[in-house]
């Protein structure tokens, strides 16, 4: 009994003193701290498909300057249009009222419409589409030389002012051909050559000055065309060569040409000269002066001006 009582006292201190050990020795740290904030890792990244594609922002400035070329030549273009439909419109009227006749109503209109649409080019920006723009007046003019000239569509007036004989199958001649040039001058010349300028003086202001002089004064007639004249032919020439003179020095205080005018003016009077002699000869018949003497004349002036 005294031996299970000292076994028991001597266990129970063991077990005391093991106790007192282990609560002793074991040392409970704190939890860890989080770690910094810049220290934590990165959250995934979801993937992001944008649904709507935005243009890309465009200055307010940058539209202005590139809607502003096309403005002005589109302004120019119906400007130049309804010029030159009263231009005709007027001429027309003219001719019904017999207060002209219709020999010299088609030759005004001759004269004036090509002079006028050349002198009308500076009004055009200076883009590159702007010949284009130009371009369309005689386009317009001639698709409707075309209805006219098919009879589409009738329009005495007009048949009366334009046409020799009242014969609508004219204007898809001489008059057809002239609008053609005009659009070849204007889309291959424009006004960085003094070339287009040039064909287009002696076409409409030589050319047609020459048959209304003729047709007044005329009794002496070529010895080799005695369909021409002596007078038309000199006032070819002169009308021709000054109306050209007029047209370079329009160009040139506009700041498009920069011309010596002594050199100028002798280039010029060959350019007249030439054409004056072409529109003379007997080849009315197989192919028209408002193809002859321009193209004559753009031959001449590009081996005179070099441009």
């Amino acid at each position: 009994m005294a031996l299970l009582s000292c076994t028991l006292t001597l266990s129970h201190s063991s077990l005391r003193r093991h106790v007192h050990e282990y609560t002793t020795t074991i040392h409970l740290s704190p939890p860890p701290s989080p770690p910094p904030h810049w220290n934590l890792p990165n959250p995934p990244v979801l993937p992001f498909r944008r649904l709507v594609s935005f243009p890309p922002y465009i200055p307010r400035s940058s539209l202005i300057s590139a809607t502003a070329p096309l403005l002005q030549d589109a302004g120019a273009t119906a400007t130049v249009l309804a010029g030159a439909y009263s231009l005709v419109r007027t001429f027309d009227t003219l001719t019904q009222r017999n207060l002209i006749q219709q020999s010299l109503s088609r030759k005004l209109v001759h004269i004036l419409s090509g002079l006028l649409f050349a002198a009308c080019w500076p009004i055009f920006s200076t883009s590159t589409q702007a010949r284009y723009f130009a371009s369309v007046v005689p386009l317009v003019n001639c698709l409707r030389l075309i209805v006219h000239g098919f009879s589409l569509v009738a329009d005495e007036g007009l048949i009366k002012s334009v046409t020799r004989e009242g014969n609508p199958q004219e204007l898809l001649r001489g008059p057809l051909y002239y609008v053609l040039i005009l659009i070849l001058c204007a889309l291959v010349f424009w006004r960085e050559s003094p070339t287009g300028v040039i064909s287009l003086a002696m076409m409409c202001g030589g050319d047609g000055v020459a048959d209304i002089i003729g047709r007044r004064f005329g009794s002496s007639k070529l010895p080799y065309n005695q369909h021409k004249s002596w007078a038309g032919s000199i006032s070819m020439f002169i009308c021709g060569f000054l109306i050209s003179i007029g047209m370079l020095f329009y160009y040139s205080a506009l700041g498009y040409f920069q011309l010596d005018w002594t050199w100028t003016i002798q280039r010029v009077a060959l350019v007249a000269l030439v054409a004056t002699v072409v529109e003379s000869l007997p080849i009315t018949e197989v192919v028209d002066d408002n193809i002859t003497v321009p193209l004559v004349s753009m031959v001449v002036s590009m081996l005179s001006f070099g441009y």
